[in-house]
């Protein structure tokens, strides 16, 4: 199957329509509507990786304001990352089991920080599969996407760490201050070269992704000029990077004197200059003045919205969600929780176009299938072997794509800004052979790297449904938790032919089932049962339906 093929599948609502637009008419006035699977799956896709069939349970005995304010609750920071990597390189200041992200920097030894950045990746990846129904490692990852740094640029773990952490701390926080944060950041102050800004180099990098992708945006009425860069630069000199202790300072003499003046779209706002410490005052002024632009405050919807509900922004979207949106957004002072509270709380984002109409980006795909079939991945007794199968979805997320901790440029993932394709960039002949290898290989005899096999075991996944023993009933659930849209009458027939193979009456499946429970020990009824909930699965896992969130 080819690109142009998988996406014909799709639903209508995932690809681009004859009119170039999505007529949602639906706005931010509070959701009444059904409370089901879809509505409930649909919430905790766009929210978390995957919707388990525990998790959905759990949200049906809520409203849907009560699942909101749950998934919006954020649990207590996660214990760091630590040394799982002694049969790779020898740690001399960290044994097996214990946190490296306090270590002194080790610059001369490259193989050490290569396995502390891996370990870094995979810890990351363990806490995708580990959380529960809560926001906090989907809204890591979009300001991972939106303040997007490279770790293979960066190199230095303990810094990548700090700066994930910031971003995990501050995920529902005030968007103001993140960003004051994250200027001041040793990652970013690495990455877009703040650090070697000074007031007879000045270096532009970091004033112009300041202001083209973190705050005030690219938009129709975000009309900051080239001197608007070149001043804010001036007012970014003088960053340093401390090394022991890892962080910031300021230094004076790198700093440029003298006022700062600004163009129209920031109302001629001049920035007086500041001598001495002082000078880091000259910050906070330059936050206020870009904060006081109301295209500030509607970038940031924008791009909310395009991570959490959809890709396409029409005049109605913008009338009836953004503007409202960032109104909120601002009258809070620029704290993300409300804003987003309004957002998944709408009726727009539970509208039935909003359900099921992108493509999942692939930490989706790849840990949603883990969270959803409950792949078995060792506790922390075995760290190693546990970092060693974080590892391999890691590993086939980056083939897929999605290289957490690198995104590609400084704007981010291309499916979220990338006009006209958006989403659709995740799916090329490569991404969809590697999605339809990894169904086939996990269902098969698991995807096995250095010792570490993640496998679903599907008869344990069936074993746990109401009436396995009923084909109708089993697909009936299984598509109800997996796809969380309906699926018409001859689909459904296709699937069931997995199951009585080729056969039918539903009594082929149903003697096979019972044959098995009442001796799971025999070879033949395992086998039986085994071969046909593999084929069921890997057809379920390569459809494009399971690949729609």
């Amino acid at each position: 199957m080819n690109r142009k093929e998988f996406l014909s599948l799709l639903s209508p609502s995932a690809v681009s329509h004859p009119t170039g637009t999505v007529r949602l008419l639906s706005g931010l006035d509070p959701y009444t509507g059904i409370w089901d699977t879809p509505q409930i799956a649909h919430l905790l896709r766009r929210t978390g990786f995957g919707a388990k069939k525990a998790d959905i349970e759990l949200l049906r005995t809520m409203t849907p304001t009560q699942a909101v304010d749950h998934i919006l609750t954020l649990p207590t920071l996660p214990a760091p990352p630590v040394n799982n990597y002694n049969d790779v390189v020898n740690d001399p200041n960290v044994p097996l089991g214990q946190t490296w992200v306090n270590e002194p920097l080790q610059f001369t030894n490259p193989t050490l920080i290569n396995a502390q950045i891996d370990s870094l990746r995979s810890w990351w990846i363990g806490l995708m599969i580990n959380d529960g129904p809560h926001i906090r490692e989907k809204m890591t990852l979009f300001w991972h996407n939106h303040f997007a740094t490279e770790a293979n640029i960066v190199s230095v773990g303990q810094a990548l760490y700090m700066h994930y952490t910031m971003l995990r701390t501050n995920c529902l926080g005030n968007f103001k201050n993140l960003t004051k944060l994250v200027t001041l950041d040793v990652t970013m102050l690495r990455y877009l070269n703040g650090f070697v800004n000074s007031a007879v180099a000045p270096d532009e990098n970091y004033a112009r992704e300041l202001q083209e992708l973190f705050t005030v945006g690219k938009g129709p009425d975000s009309l900051y000029t080239e001197d608007d860069v070149k001043e804010a630069a001036k007012v970014l000199t003088g960053y340093r990077i401390n090394l022991a202790p890892l962080g910031y300072y300021f230094n004076p003499a790198e700093h440029t004197q003298g006022n700062k003046t600004f163009s129209a779209f920031y109302n001629g706002t001049t920035i007086p200059g500041q001598a001495g410490q002082n000078g880091q005052q000259e910050l906070d002024a330059l936050l206020n003045m870009i904060f006081s632009t109301e295209e500030c405050a509607k970038h940031i919807c924008r791009s909310l919205y395009r991570f959490f509900v959809y890709y396409k922004i029409d005049a109605t979207i913008e009338a009836n969600v953004i503007t409202p949106l960032a109104e909120i957004f601002r009258n809070s002072g620029y704290e993300i929780l409300p804003t987003l509270d309004a957002l998944l709380k709408s009726q727009h984002f539970f509208d039935t176009m909003s359900l099921g109409c992108v493509i999942k980006n692939p930490l989706d795909y790849s840990i949603g299938v883990c969270r959803e079939f409950n792949v078995s991945i060792p506790n922390s007794s075995q760290v190693a072997l546990q970092y060693k199968h974080w590892n391999i979805l890691y590993q086939y997320s980056a083939l897929m794509n999605m290289n957490i901790g690198d995104p590609p440029v400084v704007s981010g993932w291309p499916a979220y800004y990338q006009q006209p394709m958006f989403h659709e960039i995740w799916i090329d002949s490569d991404t969809i052979a590697k999605r339809i290898d990894f169904a086939d290989r996990i269902l098969s005899g698991g995807i096995t790297a250095n010792g570490a096999t993640i496998v679903i075991d599907p008869l344990a996944y069936v074993s746990a449904m109401n009436s396995p023993a009923d084909p109708n009933e089993l697909l009936n659930e299984a598509v109800e938790y997996l796809y969380g849209i309906e699926i018409g009458p001859n689909a459904f027939a296709y699937l069931k032919s997995f199951l009585l193979s080729g056969q039918s009456q539903d009594y082929y499946w149903t003697d096979a089932w019972i044959a098995y429970t009442q001796d799971p020990t025999d070879p033949t009824n395992l086998n039986i049962v085994q071969t046909r909930l593999k084929a069921l699965f890997k057809y379920v896992l390569q459809q494009a339906e399971y690949h729609l969130s």
